[in-house]
């Protein structure tokens, strides 16, 4: 019998969302499944939530939460070995449907809870190590928010640092259009084609490992109409003069992946490089930003 391997950490919901965002994407080599959820239904929404990352083999305890630390304060945690089930699907089949506007998403574990409304838009995303299942205030976020933009149609639509491909796929249902879709990681681009293939717009989605817009497929499609970028604050800042470059005039931008504290120096760059903010989805802790370039 093989083991798998859990760190778990208890808190407030804002600083686990905090130190999900860093497991998700910073780790390295990644955690195979990341799970949040609140421990006491009973108590306030803000308190009393888990979360928990789960790992095939044992992962380096003083790294992770040095890493946990240097997005939160929490306490470190210990690593605890767990018998043979599968974790991964374990970690996320509590999550749950998530409704996003038109969009629904869900996991495998939950397509018999689909509401089925007329208008609906399903999206599955299964446990895997992607970043995006979106269960993440980002990810539900952007896609609230597009919700809301409908009726603008694109003709070329990139997601940058696609992740599970997520934001993707919605643009692909929602306007019958197709998306170029990049991330850095190797493993994240398989993820995101698998993910299309699986909400049958694999036609539709052409995903590529690319840094930044640095790529010959980016080029040949570049300018867009419209860009999803549910990164990080710095990055965001650095590729601000690039998507200047990128996205067409009138062109639309959607930002995400930033902190509430970090909102006004990305809003800065992105205005300093000719864009301006039409509209925020409001947030506690992750806002979206979406931006039309002039």
């Amino acid at each position: 019998m093989t083991s798998s391997y859990k760190m778990s950490w208890t808190g407030a919901r804002a600083s686990l969302e905090q130190a999900q965002v860093a497991l998700s994407e910073l780790l390295w080599p990644p955690a195979n499944a990341v799970g949040l959820e609140k421990e006491n239904p009973e108590a306030p929404d803000e308190i009393d939530w888990r979360l928990e990352a789960y790992f095939d083999t044992p992962p380096d305890a003083d790294a992770v939460n040095e890493l946990v630390r240097s997005a939160t304060e929490l306490p470190p945690s210990s690593v605890e070995e767990l018998p043979d089930i599968d974790w991964v699907a374990h970690a996320l089949e509590g999550l749950g449907v998530v409704r996003c506007g038109r969009f629904v998403l869900y996991g495998v574990h939950d397509a018999d809870k689909l509401p089925n409304a007329p208008d609906d838009i399903a999206i599955r995303i299964d446990a895997n190590q992607a970043f995006g299942t979106g269960h993440h205030p980002t990810t539900a976020g952007c896609l609230t928010l597009l919700d809301r933009f409908a009726g603008f149609a694109p003709k070329r639509i990139l997601d940058l640092g696609c992740g599970s491909a997520v934001l993707a796929i919605a643009a692909a249902k929602l306007w019958g259009r197709n998306v170029l879709a990049s991330d850095i990681d190797e493993r994240s681009v398989e993820i995101a084609e698998q993910n299309a293939d699986l909400n049958q717009v694999g036609g539709q989605i052409s995903a590529i490992v690319a840094t930044g817009f640095d790529h010959e497929n980016i080029a040949a499609a570049s300018p867009f109409d419209f860009v999803f970028a549910n990164i990080l604050a710095g990055p965001l800042c650095e590729l601000a003069p690039d998507m200047a470059a990128q996205v067409q005039k009138n062109g639309r931008l959607m930002l995400a992946g930033l902190m509430t504290e970090q909102e006004e120096r990305v809003a800065k760059a992105y205005e300093e490089s000719g864009f301006r903010l039409i509209n925020r989805l409001d947030q506690p802790t992750w806002p979206v930003l979406l931006f039309v370039r002039q």
